[in-house]
Order: structure tokens, then C-alpha cells, then sequence
């Protein structure tokens, strides 16, 4: 049976919004990664088949197939291809799915994954709008479609509706959000002092560490916070940060390794995407993993580490529940509340964690999911070698 192997995982510190990476073409943050991904690996550049990275709203510097345009301004080999691709905040886990599937096949033997956002450059689309005026059939990629209109009506298509429908679904207080946020940061804190995620970032310029963690963060500055939503419970202390950053990999079939004399770190055990209501949006990590672990023949108690993102605090609150996983496997070194969310780069950023991670502990199974525009959700499983 074919395997894909992940040979090499880096990425750059994250920076916050109008923080040390603001400036930064993000042209040049995919080939800061890419560089390093290179260099670290020792592969031969020209052997690479295809650079499959992951990236939203992909106008102005980030528009023109900017997986291509970094590959290119890393000063790699022209012969080289890329291409980017949308599954909105899952887009770079997605890349991993298509590369590791390109090896899966048999059709590819060296694949890189990643992907790349700068949010203080290009905002989130709506953004400015999305708190106060939720998504529907004026504006947005639903406007116009009788579709979709026959299908789910005049219903609000946006985030923060979404994340405070999972947060009355689950009966998640604003109080039992502040207090896992408090922990993210607590958590991410503990990584930077303790250099766990030394080995897996690549110093950009001045940015040698994640900035968005905040030292001096506690729950009564989180009480202190406007709902998002009026008579709402999501707040921004309890939501991703706005943030900009890279990450790539390095995937690889075994004729790959032995020829190019690699040395494997892990192996993808499982890979699958699912959906749900795409109104509720942010709650389809629940039935994927479900669904994930039963193709994989596995339980949750069977895994070592989960990295889920934390794009808003009920979103994992919720899969706790469901999942009935130990929180103590859970986003061990922080999330998104605390370290950001670089849209388009951290299913890759995530996964690079994840691997290290399970390295530094011994662990052998991790299981990463997300939750995604459209109600979707990716589920990869890696097993440590």
C-alpha cells in the first residue's frame, strides 16, 4: 500500500494585525517558508512536482496564484509549478489532503503544502461588516441566487451568528469561553517561555516569536468586552486573532525518501472532509471527526494530541462535548484565541505544531481538524515515525 510521509514542517512566527509581518509582501512570507522547507529538508528543488498552498481572498498581492508567485520569489526553479486553492479557513489543510493524495496515487512522488495570509494587507472579505450586517441575498456570493435563497431563506450567513448559535446549541456561557481563552493564552505563553515551538518557526527579520499572545490578559479584562453581536455571548477576547503569516511542508512517497535519501517523520494515517449546515457554519468539525474515526477504525481515546482550531471559543468547547476528548490532549500549546489565524496558512501552521509536538512527547497519533466557510470541516490523522 502507498504511503505519504511528511518529511519536513515550518512556518513563520505569526504576527498580529499592523505587527512586525503588516509590511510584508505575502509573496515573500510563502518564500521565506519555502526557503526554509528547502534548506531544512535538503531536498533537490527541481524534484519537486507541484507547490499546492492554501489562501483566501486572493486580490491585490495575494491574488495571481500566489503558491506560483512565492515558489518564484524564493529564487527556486522555474520548472516548478503551483497552484492555490480556497476551502476557506481550511485551505492549507486542504493543500496537505491534495498533496498527500498526489502521492497516495501514485502520480507524485514530492509534494509541498502550504499556505500563506496577510490579513493586515487584505482583510477578511466583509469584514467591516460582518458584526452588524450578517451575509444573506444582498451582498456577498449568496446575493442573487434563487437557489439558495429556496433553500435556506433570508437566514444570517456569518460567523459571529454562527458561533453564537453553537454557543446556545451546547448552553456554552460567555463565562466558559473567557475562561478557555484565558487558558489559550496561558498555554501559548508557557510554549514561547519553554521554546517548544523554536524548533518548528523560522525567524522573520525581527519576528522570532508569535506576538499575539497577551501576558496581561485576565477574565475580568475579558468581562469588561462588548458582545461582537448585540445580547450576544462572543466577544473579541474569545475569537481568532487578525494575523499574518506562512507555513509549508514537505510531503513524499517512499521512492521519494529512499531515492532522495529523506528521512520521514510521520505518515498520513487518514484524510477526510465533511459538511454540514453552512447557517450554523462553524460546527461541522463535530460530525467530521465523527466520521473521520470511524474510516480510520480508531477512537478518540486513541489519540495522542488534537489540534483543533480555535477560530471562536464554542467551537471547540463544543467538540469537547461531543467528542468527549480529554482537554488535556487539546490544544496543548495554545490556539488561534491566542497565537492568530492567519487564514490561508494555519491548517498547514497547525499541522507543523502538531508534528512537533508529538516528537517532544512521544506521542504517536494526532488528529487535526477545523472548522470552515460552508459549513465544512477537514480531518487529517498523522501517525509519528
Amino acid at each position: 500500500m502507498a504511503e505519504a510521509y511528511i518529511v519536513e514542517a515550518v512556518r513563520t512566527p505569526v504576527g498580529r494585525r499592523k505587527g512586525g509581518l503588516g509590511g510584508v509582501h505575502p509573496a515573500d512570507l510563502g518564500a521565506h517558508v519555502l526557503k526554509a522547507l528547502v534548506a531544512r529538508s535538503g531536498v533537490d528543488p527541481a524534484a519537486v512536482e507541484d507547490v499546492v498552498f492554501g489562501c483566501l481572498d486572493t486580490v491585490g498581492p495575494q491574488a495571481g496564484d500566489v503558491a506560483r508567485t512565492s515558489w518564484l520569489a524564493a529564487g527556486l526553479p522555474e520548472e516548478v509549478p503551483g497552484v492555490t486553492i480556497d476551502r476557506q479557513c481550511g485551505s492549507s489543510q486542504q493543500a496537505v489532503h491534495f498533496a498527500a493524495q498526489g502521492v497516495l496515487s501514485g502520480t507524485q512522488d514530492l509534494v509541498v503544502a502550504g499556505g500563506v495570509q496577510n490579513m493586515t494587507q487584505i482583510p477578511i472579505a466583509f469584514a467591516s461588516r460582518q458584526a452588524t450586517e450578517p451575509l444573506g441575498l444582498t451582498q456577498g456570493p449568496f446575493a442573487g441566487s434563487e437557489g439558495w435563497r429556496a433553500r435556506y431563506g433570508d437566514r444570517p450567513v456569518n460567523q459571529f451568528y454562527g458561533a453564537e448559535s453553537i454557543a446556545a446549541k451546547w448552553g456554552i456561557s460567555r463565562r466558559d469561553q473567557e475562561e478557555f481563552a484565558l487558558r489559550s493564552h496561558q498555554r501559548a505563553l508557557r510554549a514561547i517561555d519553554e521554546g517548544r515551538f523554536a524548533r518548528e518557526t523560522v525567524p522573520f527579520g525581527d519576528v522570532t516569536v508569535d506576538e499575539g499572545p497577551r501576558r496581561d490578559t485576565s477574565l475580568e479584562k475579558m468581562a469588561a468586552l462588548r458582545p461582537v453581536v448585540e445580547g450576544g455571548t462572543i466577544t473579541a477576547a474569545c475569537s481568532s486573532q487578525v494575523s499574518d503569516g506562512a507555513a509549508a511542508m514537505l510531503l513524499a512517497s517512499e521512492r521519494a525518501v529512499r531515492e532522495h535519501g529523506l528521512t520521514p517523520r510521520a505518515r498520513v494515517h487518514h484524510l477526510s472532509v465533511r459538511g454540514e449546515d453552512p447557517i450554523r457554519m462553524l460546527s461541522a468539525p463535530i460530525p467530521a471527526t465523527a466520521y473521520a474515526l470511524k474510516k480510520a477504525g480508531m477512537s478518540i481515546g486513541e489519540i495522542d494530541l488534537v489540534e483543533i482550531n480555535e477560530a471562536f471559543a464554542p467551537v471547540v468547547l463544543a467538540w469537547l462535548k461531543e467528542t468527549g476528548a480529554d482537554p488535556d490532549r487539546v490544544n496543548v500549546n495554545g490556539g488561534a484565541i491566542a497565537l492568530g489565524h492567519p487564514l490561508g496558512a494555519t491548517g498547514v501552521k497547525l499541522m507543523t505544531t502538531l508534528l512537533h509536538e508529538l516528537e517532544r512527547t512521544g506521542g504517536r497519533f494526532g488528529l487535526q481538524t477545523m472548522c470552515e466557510g460552508g459549513g465544512q470541516a477537514n480531518v487529517t490523522i498523522v501517525e509519528r515515525l
